[in-house]
């Protein structure tokens, strides 16, 4: 039926193919009166006249008008089409950007991309620009917000840093983005709740899959890669104090003040996405950071079939370390402090590069951010050379002009990490 449609009244297609179809006749019947006169000689009749008035072969005429048929229709059936296209891609722009990225973004390098919170978001919005093979694993451990009380009222695991990796990875209309982050401020049951949240909570209900409702939002956001959630198991991050004090709660943990030793996930026993696994074995190049070294990275590797998953990948393996430290969870941490703290939980020399930021930042930015008791990130460079990894120093910063807070530039970003392949 969708073929029909090409022939509707209005189209102005079918006067050009039926000349196009007239031209073919013309040369085929052409042919063959050069190689079978006597099967089409009814045929050589009605063309009499013509070859009378011109004294050539009738051969010659009639592929002569065929040819000319054949190549007006060809020519004009084309004009009409430029015609369609030209329209529709006045009226959607996005055709083109479509086209790209079925051509060229899906010829792009395999990604995959560990963590949560807004740095993963923040890496993911880069990749999408460079390569539509993503896959990005997420935390599943949050438990404040409009996310802790969705999973605390229908048992789900928090959809809150899901949401977020999906719009960052939308290619759909603004409006539709902007109604997944919309976040309810009446008064009421849904105050503090974001329409997303919602959404993917409700397609959860229906489906009952967390996965799958992940997969079907991904469709409505029409995304470029796949978001996946590192377990679908309901888990509570933990964590143990250097005083050996504990506390169960990823929105805790940083708030009580405490130098962290290790952080741990209950059930320590859960099981991974394997989806997420097979994206890890088909990777060029696995991701880890930016974001809360505790709260948002480590929880992904926690999981023993993620972390030994990784650990055998040939693919080329990155840490991004985060531009200030974060009270409560890195006071005081080097670059290299970073690593040591991952490779403490889950063994030595996972990685194959750390990315740090070499642009200075601004004392006005330092001193703001002071106040709240985080510093830059020091680059011990002797000791990152200890740990066995090679080191990538770039501008990462977006443009800060009002000096308020330091983030990542999401195409700087994307940019260095697709570099390391090609190095």
């Amino acid at each position: 039926m969708k073929l029909l449609k090409w022939f509707y009244p209005g189209i102005k297609l079918k006067r050009w193919i039926f000349l196009l179809l007239l031209g073919l006749s013309f040369v085929i019947i052409g042919l063959l009166l050069v190689f079978n006169r006597q099967l089409l000689s009814y045929i050589q009749v009605n063309i009499d006249v013509w070859v009378e008035m011109i004294d050539l072969p009738r051969q010659l005429v009639t592929n002569l008008l065929g040819g000319l048929y054949l190549i007006g229709g060809i020519i004009l059936v084309m004009f009409s089409l430029r015609k369609m296209f030209d329209r529709i891609s006045h009226k959607n722009e996005k055709l083109v950007d479509d086209l790209y990225q079925k051509e060229i973004l899906q010829k792009g390098s395999k990604v995959v991309a560990l963590g949560g919170g807004t740095g993963l978001s923040t890496l993911l919005r880069g990749l999408k620009l460079k390569t539509s093979n993503i896959t990005a694993i997420v935390t599943v451990a949050d438990d404040g917000g409009s996310s802790g009380k969705l999973r605390d009222e229908l048992g789900m695991p928090p959809p809150g840093d899901i949401r977020n990796c999906l719009v960052a990875l939308a290619d759909t209309e603004p409006l539709m983005e902007e109604l997944f982050q919309y976040r309810f401020s009446n008064e009421g049951h849904l105050v503090g709740h974001s329409f997303g949240n919602l959404f993917i909570a409700s397609m959860s209900e229906v489906l009952d899959d967390f996965e799958e409702a992940i997969k079907e939002s991904s469709k409505v956001l029409a995304i470029r890669g796949q978001v996946l959630p590192a377990t679908n198991e309901n888990v509570q991050l933990g964590a143990i104090y250097k005083d050996e004090s504990q506390q169960i709660g990823e929105s805790l943990i940083p708030v009580a003040g405490k130098e962290i030793d290790k952080v741990f996930l209950e059930p320590s026993n859960c099981k991974p996405s394997q989806r997420a696994l097979e994206s890890i074995r088909e990777a060029d190049l696995i991701v880890l950071g930016p974001g809360s070294l505790y709260t948002s990275l480590l929880p992904n590797l926690l999981i023993d079939e993620i972390q030994n998953e990784i650990k055998k990948s040939n693919a080329e393996k990155v840490f991004i370390c985060n531009v200030m430290t974060q009270p409560g969870e890195t006071n005081n941490f080097s670059a290299a402090d970073h690593l040591k703290a991952i490779y403490d939980h889950v063994g030595d020399k996972i990685f194959d590069w750390i990315i740090v930021n070499k642009k200075e930042i601004s004392g006005k930015s330092v001193r703001r951010y002071e106040e709240e008791g985080a510093f830059p990130v020091k680059i011990d460079y002797d000791e990152l050379e200890k740990l066995g990894v090679k080191i990538k120093e770039e501008d990462l910063l977006a443009k800060n002009d009002d000096n308020t807070y330091l983030r990542h530039n999401p195409e700087k970003l994307a940019n260095v990490v697709l570099n390391i392949l090609k190095e």
